[in-house]
């Protein structure tokens, strides 16, 4: 069964493809979110961010999803980072020691990029 939970546009620019995600990223949207980004974790030659200004909430399947997409853009030696990340969700990957694995990071009320 659909769900509007969560969902995900790609926009395409010069070497990167950006993903937003809006809603809440957890058990019951998994199969989806791994689904959407198994097409773009090959892509080697362009950098792949996910812009989370519009995700409300992440449990920690979506953690793992997370995780298994650095490992595998890593394995390809791939760039991969995070932009636009809401102070909840950010003080959520500082605790569990996300943050050291994600090349950038943003406030959805900032623009700086780490």
């Amino acid at each position: 069964m659909p769900t509007d939970k969560l969902s995900f546009r790609t926009e395409s620019r010069a070497a990167e493809t950006v993903v937003f995600l809006a809603g809440e990223l957890d058990l019951e949207v998994a199969s989806r979110m791994r689904a959407a980004m198994e097409p773009l974790l090959p892509l080697a030659d362009r950098r792949l961010t996910l812009n989370l200004r519009e995700l409300k909430y992440i449990d920690s399947t979506g953690i793992g999803i997370l995780i298994g997409i650095v490992k595998a853009r890593h394995a390809r030696g791939a760039a991969f980072g995070v932009e636009e990340v809401p102070a909840h969700i950010l003080k959520l990957f500082d605790i569990t020691g996300m943050t050291s694995f994600l090349t950038a990071a943003a406030t959805a009320e900032g623009t700086e990029r780490k």
